[in-house]
């Protein structure tokens, strides 16, 4: 028996390569000669560096950079196992993890670090990367990416803006001629499952600022901070960075990408799914276990588990996820293309206890799935 492990995380519990771990000792308790290969997944947010390097046998480099406020951390980004394909993930420099409570200033909050991360790699040779887009504590339009990578924004009286999304109001024009010749040779391509533009009331600031400590004031400034910078940005590129499906990811940081560096824009779970050749993996699996926090309405638009279905169904493998919750019914399951959705917790319990014991569930509940493919197994022989 052949089994392919490919899950999200079970966000504040489980991460998805501790799910692997952890589903992989159910299944050999059961099927002890199984052939288990562990795919630990993402969908662009937290946990994408970390989860396609472990699945693809790359390597992490480690640096100095700043952190939103400034501030010197040890960051990440990661190499995938085919030596050439940078993978950087924004939370590691840029995350809303980095800042306190009473330091989520959106006004002032920098994606400079991003850019470190993205300018060490581009220095060391790497031409290739994949950047997530995911769990920002940042609302600056991608501006710090841009100033770690070279480029310079300037107020009407030719100084430099000050950090943070706030003080691109008074941007008045933008040069790129310092920015890293070697980006030229470089492609991009943004894994995220966000579709917000950059503007308006499903913009990055409307939508994303109150999560980033703005308040109902703030959302309105910077909401109009980021439209001066696309108008700046349509005046001297011609290039409307309103209209970009996807801008309003990581508070601008998609926009900035796509319309300075020529990224592309995908869901996050394809672009992960595509880099581990998830397709290859499965070919002659005999069964694909995979998993999320919560299967409900947002799984059937794009989430981890659309994103194996959509392979597994391909090929007819059957398909089962493990989640703390289930709240599709079976005709959506099968619309979603699984053969079962379970979930681990065994009765009603505090939130605590459901992140205390999710270990222990997810591997009981793998075992019980298990035993069942064991009965008809011994059936079917």
């Amino acid at each position: 028996m052949k089994v392919i492990i490919a899950p999200d995380s079970f966000k504040g519990s489980v991460s998805a390569s501790e799910m692997c771990r952890i589903i992989k000792r159910g299944i050999v308790k059961v099927f002890p000669e199984a052939e288990v290969i562990e795919v630990p997944l993402a969908d662009g947010g937290e946990g994408t560096m970390e989860n396609l390097v472990y699945s693809s046998i790359g390597t992490i480099k480690t640096i100095d950079v700043h952190d939103p406020l400034g501030r010197k951390i040890k960051a990440s980004y990661g190499i995938l196992g085919d030596g050439e394909t940078v993978i950087v993930e924004m939370a590691q420099a840029s995350g809303l993890p980095l800042v306190k409570e009473h330091e989520k200033l959106p006004l002032k909050t920098t994606s400079y670090g991003t850019g470190e991360l993205i300018k060490d790699a581009v220095e060391k040779g790497y031409r290739k990367f994949i950047i997530g887009l995911g769990g920002s504590a940042t609302n600056d339009g991608g501006v710090g990416v841009l100033k770690a990578l070279g480029m310079r924004f300037y107020n009407v009286e030719d100084e430099e803006l000050k950090d943070g999304g706030a003080d691109l109001i008074n941007l008045h024009h933008i040069d790129e001629s310092s920015l890293l010749p070697e980006l030229s040779e470089c492609t991009f391509t943004i894994a995220s499952d966000v579709e917000n533009t950059l503007c308006g009331i499903n913009g990055a600031s409307y939508i994303f600022g109150p999560q980033k400590g703005a308040t109902p004031g703030m959302v309105k400034q910077l909401d109009e901070a980021l439209h001066h910078f696309s108008e700046i940005v349509m005046k001297q590129k011609n290039t409307d960075m309103r209209s970009k499906v996807g801008g309003g990811a990581a508070g601008g940081v998609g926009a900035a990408l796509m319309t300075f560096l020529h990224a592309k824009f995908l869901p996050g779970i394809d672009v992960i799914m595509e880099a581990l050749e998830f397709e290859k993996q499965i070919l002659d699996a005999n069964l694909v276990i995979t998993g999320e926090g919560k299967l409900d309405a947002q799984t059937l638009s794009g989430k981890v588990i659309a994103g194996v279905t959509k392979i597994t169904r391909k090929y007819g493998i059957p398909t089962i996820a493990l989640c703390g919750g289930v709240e599709l019914n079976d005709s959506q399951l099968k619309q979603l293309g699984l053969q079962a959705g379970f979930s681990v917790v065994p009765g009603p319990c505090t939130l605590k206890m459901a992140l205390e014991n999710a270990p222990v569930w997810i591997e009981e509940r793998t075992i019980q799935v298990m035993n069942i493919m064991s009965c008809f197994q011994k059936k079917l022989t």
